[in-house]
C-alpha cells in the first residue's frame, strides 16, 4: 500500500509539473499572438486576415482578434491565459503585463512632424534616379532578385516580402511581394539589436556613455556582475547565464511575452562565466543595453521615448521606423523595431558610410570599424559588437560562415530571415525581409552571390 501511495504521489507530481509547463507555454503563445497581431495591424498597416494566415499560421488553435476601436489585440485558448497587446502612438504595441490598458496608453506620444522630403532624391527622399548606373548588369541582377521571391519547395516557405539593393548609395533594385510595398513597415526582429547598438554609439559620441567603462546597471551594484563592461554587453561576452532558448525552460520568450520589463528580466541573470572569456548570443544583453540607454538620458520617459526618432531615425530619413517598448516603457532592444525596406536600407547605408550622413557624423569616428572587429570567443570570426560578421578564424580565413562571400561583409540579422547586409569592398547594401519557415528556407549566401555577379568593376 505504501508503494502505491508513493507511485500515486509521483504520478500526481509529474502531472502537476506537466500542467505547469503547459500553462507557461500557453501564456507565451497567447502573448506572442497578441503582440504580433497588434503590431502587424496598427504599426505595419496589414490586415488581420493576412497576419493570421501567414505570420500566425502555427497558432491556428488560438482565438486571436483585433478591436480597432480600442486599438488592441487579444489572444486566448478556450478562454484560458488571455493576453492583450495595446497600441500607443509613437511607441507601437506592448503587452499588458503588470500594467493596465489605460497605463499603457499613457505612454504614447505624438512624434514631431518631420518635413515631407518624399520628393527629394534618394536617400534623403524617395525619388529614385535611373536605377541602372554604370557597372551594373541589369539582367542578372533582376534574375537574382526574382529568384529571392520564388517558392521552389512546396513543403517550405521562403515568403520573401521585400528586397532592396544599393550600389554606391544608389537604389538599383527594389521588389515587393503582393500585399507589401515601399510604405509597409516590417519587423526586423533581432536586427533591432543593431539599432540599439547604434543608439548606444550616438550616446558615446555625445559623451554620455563609455563603451570601455563598466555597464551602469543599478541592480548589479556590489556584486561580481558590476565588473561587466558596456563593450562586453555589445559583444555578447558578459558571461551572464541568460538562456537564449524559447519555451518553458528558456529565457527569450518569457522575457519578451510574459514580463513587464525585458531589461529588468535580463538584469536578474546570474554570472555563469568570467566577463570577457565566453561568447554567448543573448537577447537579454540587448535589453540591458536599452535599460542603460534609458538611464543615460535624464529628463524622464518622454526624452527617452523620443530619443531614437530625434537622434537617429529622423536624421537619416527613417521616418517609418518605430522602436517598440514593453509595459514598463523600456525599449525592447532585442526584437521589436519596425521600418520599411527603404528605411532598413538607409540604416545599412549609414554604416556603409562610416556613421556619417550628408557630411554629419552621427557615430563616433572608428565606431563602425569597432562593431566590425571580430569578438575573439565567437566562432569563425562571426560576431562583432551587435553585428554579425564573415571574417573567419584568425589565420584560417576560409573557415567563415559564408566561404563564397567577402570577408569584410557584416550584417544585421533577425528571426525568420531578416537581413541588412553591408559589403564595403563592393560598395553594396542589400536588404531582404520576409517570413521564412524554416529560416533556412532562404539561402542568404546563394542570394548574395547571385547579386554580386551582377556588378562589374567600372
Amino acid at each position: 500500500m505504501r508503494l502505491r501511495r508513493i507511485a500515486f504521489a509521483g504520478v500526481a507530481a509529474a502531472l502537476v509539473a506537466t500542467a505547469f509547463v503547459l500553462l507557461r507555454e500557453l501564456r507565451v503563445a497567447t502573448g506572442y499572438a497578441a503582440k504580433v497581431l497588434c503590431s502587424g495591424v496598427f504599426v505595419a498597416g496589414r490586415s488581420q486576415e493576412s497576419l493570421l494566415a501567414e505570420d500566425l499560421d502555427w497558432f491556428w488553435w488560438l482565438r486571436s482578434r483585433i478591436d480597432r476601436g480600442e486599438r488592441t489585440a487579444t489572444s486566448d485558448w478556450l478562454g484560458l491565459m488571455p493576453s492583450t497587446a495595446v497600441y500607443r502612438h509613437g511607441l507601437g504595441c506592448a503587452l499588458a503585463v503588470g500594467a493596465s490598458i489605460a497605463e499603457l496608453r499613457a505612454q504614447g506620444f505624438d512624434p514631431a512632424s518631420a518635413p515631407d522630403r518624399s520628393g527629394l532624391p534618394w536617400p534623403d527622399g524617395d525619388r529614385v534616379a535611373d536605377p541602372t548606373p554604370a557597372g551594373v548588369d541589369r539582367a542578372p541582377l533582376d534574375a537574382a532578385v526574382a529568384d529571392a521571391f520564388a517558392e521552389p519547395e512546396p513543403e517550405i516557405h521562403r515568403r520573401t516580402r521585400a528586397v532592396i539593393v544599393l550600389h554606391s548609395g544608389r537604389l538599383v533594385a527594389e521588389r515587393y511581394a503582393a500585399g507589401f510595398d515601399q510604405k509597409t513597415p516590417l519587423l526586423g526582429w533581432s536586427m533591432t539589436k543593431s539599432v540599439i547598438a547604434t543608439l548606444i554609439g550616438i550616446q558615446a559620441l555625445r559623451g554620455q556613455l563609455d563603451p570601455d567603462g563598466r555597464a551602469p546597471v543599478s541592480a548589479w551594484a556590489g556584486d561580481e556582475r558590476a565588473a561587466i563592461t558596456l563593450d562586453q554587453l555589445l559583444r555578447m561576452t558578459s558571461g551572464l547565464g541568460f538562456k537564449e532558448r524559447n519555451g518553458a525552460f528558456g529565457d527569450s520568450a518569457p522575457m519578451l511575452f510574459r514580463s513587464r520589463s525585458a531589461a529588468a528580466y535580463a538584469a536578474r541573470s546570474p554570472l555563469a562565466h568570467a566577463p570577457g572569456t565566453f561568447w554567448s548570443y543573448s537577447s537579454g544583453t540587448s535589453n540591458l543595453l536599452a535599460g542603460i540607454l534609458r538611464a543615460s538620458l535624464p529628463g524622464g520617459s518622454g526624452v527617452y521615448h523620443r530619443f531614437p526618432r530625434e537622434a537617429l531615425f529622423d536624421r537619416i530619413g527613417m521616418r517609418s521606423a518605430v522602436l517598440e517598448t514593453d509595459a514598463a516603457g523600456d525599449f525592447v532592444g532585442s526584437s521589436f523595431c519596425y521600418a520599411t525596406a527603404r528605411d532598413w536600407a538607409r540604416f545599412g547605408l549609414l554604416h556603409a558610410q562610416d556613421g556619417v550622413w550628408q557630411g554629419e557624423r552621427l557615430l563616433p569616428e572608428g565606431w563602425v570599424e569597432a562593431v566590425r572587429r571580430p569578438t575573439p570567443p565567437a566562432p569563425q570570426g562571426s560576431y562583432g559588437a551587435h553585428w554579425w560578421l564573415n571574417a573567419g578564424e584568425p589565420g584560417a580565413p576560409n573557415d567563415r560562415p559564408y566561404p563564397s562571400l567577402p570577408t569584410d561583409l557584416f550584417y544585421a540579422s533577425g528571426y525568420e530571415g531578416q537581413f541588412v547586409v553591408v559589403l564595403p569592398s563592393q560598395d553594396l547594401v542589400v536588404v531582404r525581409l520576409g517570413q521564412s519557415e524554416p529560416e533556412q528556407a532562404f539561402d542568404l549566401e546563394a542570394f548574395l552571390r547571385a547579386v554580386l555577379g551582377a556588378f562589374r568593376p567600372e
